[in-house]
């Protein structure tokens, strides 16, 4: 009977999308890896104030200070800097301070990820594959940032080209679904009808989908079929078989 489900592996971590879309976010510190911080919260919408004395700020830090995308304090840390933030990142040379800021976060309940001490982090980053919306994360728990890079650099080299933008086609084409669809009791025949059309249709004719195809494929979903693009496309008749009656098979 056990062997029917899948076992259980300890010591992994919830992979999740979180959405932090203006959510505030603090990060504590303006070099080299508080850039990368910086970089993936502000890929997700986040508002982020950045904490750190000038003289310790790299390059890119500076770069989105000046162009106004974070707010900026110009000094260390002060615990009233948790004041009303949803989530903090620290990465800075300060074991001590990194260690009592995440102490405050705790008490305060804060999610925190402090840099490169695995013990103190709630949440681990990742190496991240970004194509438009399509996201790929490899996380190995903490135990060795550099094996992500490795292997997420070999999953991307075995993508297609235009994975991301086939994802941006059949998320317009699901919009327009739920329009056409929108009850709750419709939705297990919604995803079943989307998986079709994405297990039918090559990437490449998910791209090439447009707006005259998607509204020519939603006429299809009330009976639950499946077109093939060449059919929406008028260069493939439905069911023929190539049998032409007289001359034999062409």
């Amino acid at each position: 009977m056990a062997d029917k489900y899948p076992p259980i592996q300890g010591g992994g971590s919830l992979m999740l999308a979180w959405q932090v879309k203006n959510k505030r976010i603090l990060v504590v510190g303006g070099g080299e890896v508080a850039a990368g911080r910086i970089l993936n919260v502000l890929n997700a919408d986040a508002r982020v104030t950045v904490i750190s004395p000038r003289a310790g700020l790299n390059d890119e830090v500076a770069h989105r200070i000046a162009e106004g995308q974070v707010d900026y304090v110009d000094r260390k840390f002060e615990p009233a800097d948790l004041d009303g933030v949803d989530l903090v990142l620290t990465a800075v040379d300060d074991p001590v301070a990194s260690s009592e800021i995440y102490t405050l976060c705790k008490q305060r309940r804060i999610p925190a990820n402090i840099a490169d001490v695995p013990p103190e982090c709630d949440f681990y980053f990742g190496s991240v594959h970004r194509d438009g919306p399509l996201q790929i994360m490899i996380s190995t728990n903490g135990n060795g940032p550099k094996v992500a890079s490795i292997v997420r650099k070999q999953i991307a080299a075995g993508l297609p080209g235009n994975v991301g933008a086939a994802v941006v086609k059949v998320g317009a084409l699901r919009k327009k679904l739920r329009r056409v669809a929108p009850a709750l009791e419709e939705g297990p025949k919604r995803m079943q009808w989307m998986s079709k059309v994405c297990e039918s249709w090559s990437l490449d004719e998910l791209c090439a989908m447009d707006e005259h195809d998607m509204e020519d494929l939603l006429k299809h979903y009330k009976p639950g079929k499946v077109p093939t693009f060449g059919e929406i496309r008028g260069e493939d008749e439905p069911g023929f078989s190539g049998f032409d009656g007289s001359f034999g098979w062409w």
